[in-house]
């Protein structure tokens, strides 16, 4: 089925009537889904809300919008269109048939690959509960919607595998996926990234800019396993991704453009007292982002992932347009490493450096952005810009995370890094400064001091539409 069954009590391409086994266990997970969204999920009181819909996952007109209650959004389970004549891609298995069952010698690591990009989904929806009370217009109010709604989505695409496939333990996992919350002492999400706040709006641009790509990354390896209906799913999760990715973008880019506005009309750097957010400060949260996404990638070596690669669970990002023969049997490269105690790079075979491999696939893309808000200010005749920081900078994952380095790459020791962290990352005066901005502004065609409106609204719709309709 290309196209969604929305007569469904949860609605899917993936025949779910046909299994009523199933079905049953699905809809006994659903209100325990609709108990954690109205716990956990967005905060602000809406009517409705401009969203869009999936309706089919073809390349064609895949999705419907229209104004809907948030708790009514028919959350659903949406695989992309089936090869029947797909083949593994990579590893010992290449050329073979890809599997529609799950082979029991890789039960458990492909079960973890799951249960870590579920965990993710509903995390972010929790890390941004709160921002709808301090959004800067109802065009950014309905873009943080949209990525809760489907980050909720993705949790059900995820919840989906585990039940269809992994029996017992499969809906243990799932409901563990509800129980775990972001920040929690108790029981925390699986993944640092997942439990810093997002108090702020610049927050949430720059983790949907910088984490939200490691998802498309993460998501973009699992698009290749040779367990099929993993791969589709994944693969029809990166179409709504790209929206979080361009929300994260965009967000930033228009912050950057309302502090060049006011450089230029005040004739100085120092503008925080004009309103705006500065640059210093905005290169701060970058540092800060970036940094703690790099860790999602692990470390830079892993036998964990070589293994995956080999077996064929997990490939590497555009896995069919390499050149080479897919199994990394042999051949080697170079990867970042503490070396004689000093920053430097070690060369290791090319399956074990796979992490690397990606995380450089992931710096790169994240780099365009970069030089597009770097566009802004050269545009402006500003002198500015933005960077990313060296990827040995505020690591707590892999080689460098038991050494301290500038964001120029330079080591420092303990008490030099003590002494200048607050050049690099956001003080709690900066952080303070930012959230006193934050406040909200749910006027239809009016937005925040400390941001520029959009080119473009949503779907064609203008900015001053009526985006969400608030309680």
């Amino acid at each position: 089925m290309t196209t969604a069954d929305y007569v469904e009590k949860i609605p899917n391409n993936v025949n779910l009537r046909d299994d009523r086994r199933l079905q049953r266990a699905l809809e006994v997970w659903q209100p325990n889904f609709l108990n954690w969204w109205d716990s956990m999920g967005p905060t602000l009181p809406t009517r409705d809300v401009y969203l869009r819909t999936a309706t089919s996952v073809d390349r064609e007109g895949w999705a419907q919008f229209g104004h809907v209650p948030m708790r009514d959004y028919r959350w659903g389970i949406f695989l992309a269109e089936p090869d029947p004549d797909r083949r593994v891609a990579f590893g010992q298995r290449q050329g073979q048939p890809a599997w529609q069952q799950v082979p029991g010698e890789y039960r458990s690591s492909l079960q973890r690959l799951i249960v870590i990009q579920g965990d993710t989904e509903p995390a972010s929806v929790e890390q941004q509960r709160n921002l709808g009370a301090t959004a800067p217009s109802l065009y950014d109010l309905r873009n943080l919607f949209q990525v809760n709604v489907e980050e909720g989505r993705h949790l059900w695409a995820m919840v989906y595998l585990l039940h269809a496939y992994f029996g017992r333990d499969g809906r243990e996992e799932a409901e563990l996926l509800l129980h775990r919350h972001s920040g929690s002492a108790e029981s925390p999400r699986i993944l640092g990234a997942f439990n810093e706040e997002t108090p702020d709006w610049l927050s949430f641009f720059m983790f949907t800019y910088f984490t939200d790509r490691d998802g498309k990354y993460q998501l973009g390896t699992l698009k290749e396993s040779a367990f099929d209906p993993l791969a589709r799913t994944c693969s029809f999760m990166l179409k709504e991704e790209s929206h979080h990715m361009f929300v994260g973008l965009t967000g930033v880019a228009r912050v950057v453009e309302r502090t060049a506005q006011v450089m230029r009309e005040h004739q100085t750097d120092s503008v925080a007292a004009y309103g705006v957010i500065p640059l210093t400060v905005i290169q701060k949260y970058l540092n800060f982002h970036f940094s703690v996404s790099l860790d999602l990638f692990g470390g830079e070596t892993s036998t964990n992932v070589a293994n995956y690669f080999t077996a064929g669970l997990k490939g590497r990002w555009a896995e069919e347009r390499r050149k080479d023969d897919h199994q990394l049997t042999a051949g080697s490269m170079l990867v970042d490493a503490v070396v004689d105690g000093e920053i430097g790079q070690t060369e290791v075979s090319a399956l074990l450096g796979l992490n690397t491999d990606l995380r450089r696939e992931y710096i790169a893309d994240c780099q365009n952005g970069v030089d597009r808000w770097n566009d802004i200010l050269a545009s402006a005749g500003l002198p500015w810009r933005l960077s990313l920081p060296h990827v040995a900078f505020n690591r707590k994952v892999g080689a460098f995370a038991e050494i301290q380095a500038s964001p120029g790459g330079v080591k420092l020791s303990p008490t030099e890094w003590a002494e200048r962290k607050d050049e690099w990352l956001p003080t709690e005066v900066e952080k303070a400064h930012v959230r006193s901005l934050m406040r909200p502004v749910y006027e239809r065609g009016k937005i925040a001091a400390w941001i520029a409106p959009p080119r473009n609204g949503i779907n064609g719709k203008p900015f001053d539409y009526e985006y969400v309709h608030l309680a």
